[in-house]
C-alpha cells in the first residue's frame, strides 16, 4: 500500500525569536502546531506523523494531539541549519531504534497552518504518479508583481531586482513567477540523504493557492492566519 511508504516529519523548534514559543502559540483555539499535526493525521496516505523538536513542552503538545515524539532533536536545532538537515537528523535517529521502514519523507512545517490533508494528499498523488525524487510547495506571486520588486540601499536608493527589458514589460507579457512554501515538502528518503537537502536535482514545485501556503513568521503574518481560518 501506498501509505505504508509514508512518513511524516514536522519540524519545530523552540528557539524561534521572532514570535516566541511560535511553534505552540494559540491560533484560533489550539496550538499552531496542532493544525499541522491533524492534517497529516487526516491524510489518507500518511502512516506515521513524528514531531521533530528539542523542546519539551512543544513535544508534550504534540503527543497529547496524537503525534509521534519518541525523542528530542539532538542536532540541527538552531536557528541557522537548514530544516532538511534537521528532518533528515530525525529519519536517522528513527532508523537506529528500528521504528522507520518507510521510503518517502513528508515534510510539514508547523507554521504553515492553513494548508488540508487535501492538500497533502493531493501533493502526495503528484509526487508518486510523475515519479518524482524532490518536490517543495509553491504558490504564484499575484497582486504583488515580484516583476518590479526593488531593494533599497544603506541610503534609501530603490535599486531594481530585475533587468529593465523585463521589468518594464507590461504585466500580462511577463511570465508568472512562483515563490517557496514550507507547507508540503517531500522526498524520497534515500535520494534525500544522498542530497542532504530537499532541493535536489531536477526539484520540482507543486503549487498551492497562496492562502493554504501562508507561512507564519512574524506577528502580521498570524493576523493574517487568524483571518482566514476564522
Amino acid at each position: 500500500m501506498v501509505k505504508d511508504k509514508i512518513i511524516a516529519v514536522i519540524p519545530a523548534r523552540g528557539g524561534s525569536k521572532r514570535i516566541p514559543k511560535k511553534n505552540i502559540v494559540p491560533l484560533c483555539g489550539k496550538p499552531m502546531i496542532v493544525w499541522t499535526i491533524q492534517a497529516a493525521l487526516e491524510s489518507k496516505y500518511i502512516s506515521k506523523v513524528v514531531v521533530s523538536t528539542d523542546d519539551e513542552e512543544i513535544a508534550e503538545v504534540s503527543r497529547e494531539y496524537g503525534a509521534e515524539v519518541p525523542f528530542l532533536r539532538d542536532q540541527n536545532a538552531d536557528d541557522h541549519s537548514p530544516i532538511s538537515l534537521a528532518t533528515i537528523r530525525t529519519l536517522e535517529q528513527l532508523e537506529e531504534v528500528n521504528i522507520i521502514d518507510q521510503q518517502i519523507v513528508v515534510q510539514l512545517m508547523a507554521n504553515c497552518p492553513l494548508r488540508s490533508s487535501k492538500d497533502i494528499d493531493k501533493a502526495v498523488e503528484n509526487f508518486i504518479s510523475k515519479k518524482l525524487h524532490f518536490q517543495i510547495s509553491s504558490f504564484k506571486y499575484g497582486w504583488m508583481n515580484p516583476w518590479w520588486a526593488h531593494k533599497i540601499d544603506e541610503e534609501g536608493k530603490a535599486i531594481p531586482v530585475f533587468e529593465e527589458k523585463e521589468r518594464m514589460k507590461r504585466s500580462q507579457d511577463q511570465p508568472d513567477l512562483y515563490c517557496p512554501t514550507g507547507a508540503i515538502w517531500i522526498a524520497d528518503i534515500q535520494e534525500l540523504k544522498r542530497a542532504e537537502t530537499f532541493y535536489g536535482p531536477e526539484y520540482r514545485f507543486f503549487p498551492l493557492h497562496w492562502v493554504q501556503a501562508i507561512d507564519i513568521d512574524e506577528y502580521e503574518d498570524l493576523e493574517m492566519a487568524k483571518y482566514f481560518l476564522k
